[in-house]
C-alpha cells in the first residue's frame, strides 16, 4: 500500500484530498473546511512525526488528554475528533488504511451552554431608533431581516439585490449549511426597513455591484463587517451587552417559540436539519416561564430573609395541624409511627 510505505510524506497531500472530497461531494461549507483543517493539522502536531495510519486508540486518548490541558474545552475537542474520524474514514475506504483509532473516543464533558438571546425589549431598543445616516439605514434594514427571518450572518451577507429578496411577497430565500435551501417569511417591520435601505443604496454601489447590503465603498458586506456593525450599534445605544449577528438569531427562534409554541415550524425556520438542534430553545422557553411562574404563582417558592428556599420554622403558623403546632410523641408509644405511612 502506498500509504502505508511513506505516510509521513504521503498524508499531507491525502489531507488535501479529502478536504477537496469533502467540499465537493459532501458540500461542506468554507468555515467547516477550515475548521476540519486544522483539527487535522493539530493531529499532525500531536502525532509528532508518527505515520497517522500507525496509531491507535489509546494514542487519541493520551492527544485528547492534551489538548484539554492546552486549554481546549470539550465542544472543541468533540469538533476535533469528529474532523479525525472523518479523515480516517475516508483514508479506510479510499487509501487502504485498516484501522480508524478515533472511533469510541470521547470528549471531556463541557457544561452545556445555553445560547444567550435578547429580550424583546431588548431588542425593539436596538431596532427601534430611527437611522440618522444612510449607512444606518442599512443597518438597520440588515438587522431587522435578520431578527425577523432568523437568519445566518453568511446568509445575510450574500444576498443579491435582484435575487433572494422578494419585498413584496414578503419572502427571503437563502442558502443555507450544506447549501440547503429556505424560504422564510419577512415581517412587515423589516420590509420597510429595506425599501428604505433600497432607495439610498445607489449612492454607494460601485461597478455594478449585486450584493444587496454593500459598504461606504460600494463592496459587498463581509459576515465580520455586519458583526462589527451590530456591536457598536448595541454599544452607542446602550444596551449593556455584547451583541453579535447569532444573538439575533437566537433571538428570533426565542421569541417565536414562546409565542407559538411550534417548535417543528421553528426548525424549519432555522433551517436545521434535526430538531435536537431547534431543542435548545425549548429551554430557554422554559426559562422565560419559570419567572413568568415565581413571579406570578401564589404558591410559588420565594426566598425568606435569610435567603433560604423556605420559612424558617419559627415563621409557620402555630396551631391545630400545623407543624410547629404539633407536640412532639410521648416516650415509650402513643406517638406517631415512624413508618412512612
Amino acid at each position: 500500500m502506498k500509504g502505508a510505505e511513506r505516510p509521513e510524506a504521503m498524508l499531507p497531500a491525502e489531507i488535501e484530498a479529502w478536504l477537496e472530497w469533502l467540499a465537493t461531494q459532501r458540500r461542506a461549507a468554507a468555515p467547516t473546511l477550515k475548521a476540519y483543517r486544522a483539527c487535522v493539522h493539530a493531529l499532525l502536531r500531536l502525532a509528532d512525526g508518527r505515520a497517522l495510519p500507525a496509531l491507535e486508540v489509546q494514542d487519541i486518548r493520551r492527544f485528547v488528554a492534551r489538548l484539554h490541558g492546552e486549554g481546549l474545552a470539550g465542544r472543541s475537542i468533540a469538533l476535533h475528533l469528529a474532523a479525525w474520524r472523518g479523515l480516517y474514514r475516508w483514508l479506510i475506504r479510499h487509501r487502504g488504511v485498516r484501522v480508524n483509532p478515533a472511533l469510541g473516543v470521547r470528549p471531556p464533558k463541557s457544561p452545556a451552554l445555553l445560547p444567550r438571546a435578547l429580550s424583546p425589549d431588548q431588542a425593539a431598543a436596538l431596532l427601534d431608533p430611527e437611522a440618522e445616516s444612510a449607512l444606518e439605514v442599512r443597518d438597520v434594514a440588515l438587522f431587522e431581516l435578520v431578527y425577523s427571518s432568523g437568519l445566518r450572518v453568511a446568509e445575510v451577507a450574500a444576498l443579491d439585490v435582484e435575487r433572494g429578496v422578494d419585498l413584496v411577497e414578503g419572502v427571503v430565500t437563502v442558502s443555507g449549511k450544506r447549501n440547503r435551501i429556505r424560504s422564510v417569511p419577512v415581517g412587515a417591520r423589516a420590509r420597510a426597513a429595506l425599501w428604505d435601505w433600497l432607495a439610498v443604496r445607489a449612492q454607494f454601489v460601485r461597478g455594478g455591484e449585486r450584493a444587496l447590503f454593500v459598504t461606504r465603498h460600494g463592496t459587498r458586506l463581509s459576515p465580520s463587517g455586519i458583526a462589527s456593525r451590530l456591536a457598536r450599534r448595541a454599544q452607542a445605544l446602550g444596551l449593556g451587552v455584547h451583541v453579535h449577528p447569532h444573538m439575533l438569531r437566537h433571538s428570533f427562534a426565542s421569541h417565536l417559540l414562546q409565542s407559538s409554541g411550534d417548535l417543528r415550524a421553528v426548525q424549519e425556520l432555522l433551517g436545521h436539519a434535526s430538531i435536537r438542534s431547534t431543542q435548545v430553545y425549548t429551554h430557554l422557553d422554559f426559562q422565560h416561564l419559570a419567572k413568568v411562574y415565581d413571579r406570578a404563582h401564589p404558591r410559588a417558592r420565594k426566598a425568606d430573609p435569610a435567603g433560604k428556599g423556605f420559612p424558617a420554622e419559627k415563621d409557620l403558623p402555630v396551631g391545630k395541624g400545623s407543624p410547629a403546632g404539633k407536640a412532639p410523641p410521648a416516650a415509650g408509644g402513643g406517638g406517631e409511627s415512624d413508618g412512612d405511612g
